[in-house]
């Protein structure tokens, strides 16, 4: 049985983040934790109050703050009886929500984020700051999930070559893939050639059955993104956003086009 976190901040339920932990509890016996946040990390807010007289605070008092979180976590409620889900409730109402969340990580197997609605009300464009420092920091894997998608029937392994994309595609075989009926696709767009390919293809195909290979061209920056539309019934599996990667890795990352189009989940796992 698995030990998963719904993530949840302020007045943002997420109907995606919770269509996607019903369609896991229906293949994967689990545990659903519903963690529920303040609606601003407030160790960020202080943080810009100290930049000058000038610099603008927005804050919100913390009774309202208690207040978000009582109907957001009463939507919860009212779904997880509705869907025959256990469930329990967690309110981290301490004023340094980011923390509390990482701290709840640690105790999990994996956590389940909206890929639009995190956080949206201190910035709409994503991945955001928050939603960056959580994939960051977070001591289990990640499942960012768009509020409309498809009902997955394959899975996209994302392959770069490097350690991150092979310590993610283990990490979703041992927690779901080997319990999901998916096809698995392993894909490399990263050069002409797929660095060490035997070696993949003999971990993948040990984990993924049936399994198939596709070479992407990454010249053309357009060819990954028509053939992701075209490829909707899908959960990607990536390797990213690893300690040490964070201030470089959305400049050229196709993981963050993907998560901005808002169409397929994605697991994201780091070491």
């Amino acid at each position: 049985m698995l030990n998963v976190i719904v993530a949840f901040d302020g007045q943002h339920f997420s109907e995606g983040a919770m269509k996607m932990a019903t369609w896991l509890h229906r293949r994967v016996p689990m545990q659903l934790t519903g963690v529920f946040l303040s609606p601003v990390d407030y160790r960020e807010l202080l943080g810009y109050s100290g930049m000058g007289m000038g610099t603008p605070v927005f804050t919100i008092p913390v009774g309202e703050d208690e207040q978000m979180l009582e109907v957001t976590a009463g939507k919860f409620r009212d779904f997880c009886t509705q869907h025959q889900l256990s469930c329990r409730i967690h309110k981290d109402t301490d004023l340094f929500a980011l923390e509390e969340l990482i701290r709840e990580t640690r105790f999990a197997d994996l956590l389940i984020i909206s890929s639009e609605l995190f956080y949206e009300n201190i910035d709409n464009q994503q991945p955001n700051e928050y939603l960056r420092r959580t994939l960051h920091e977070s001591e289990c894997p990640v499942l960012l999930v768009p509020e409309h998608f498809l009902e997955p029937g394959s899975v996209l392994l994302g392959y770069d070559g490097k350690a991150s994309s092979v310590f993610a595609l283990k990490q979703f075989s041992y927690l779901l893939g080997e319990k999901l009926p998916l096809n698995a696709l392993l894909f490399h767009a990263e050069g002409e050639r797929m660095p060490e390919k035997e070696r993949i293809m003999e971990l993948a195909s040990a984990h993924f059955n049936p399994l198939s290979i596709e070479q992407l061209n990454n010249e053309d920056a357009n060819q990954l993104k028509n053939w992701l539309t075209q490829n909707q019934h899908a959960i990607l599996v990536a390797g990213a956003f690893g300690r040490g990667e964070l201030s470089t890795l959305f400049r050229k990352s196709y993981v963050t086009e993907i998560i901005r189009a808002h169409k397929i989940p994605i697991f994201i796992a780091h070491r």
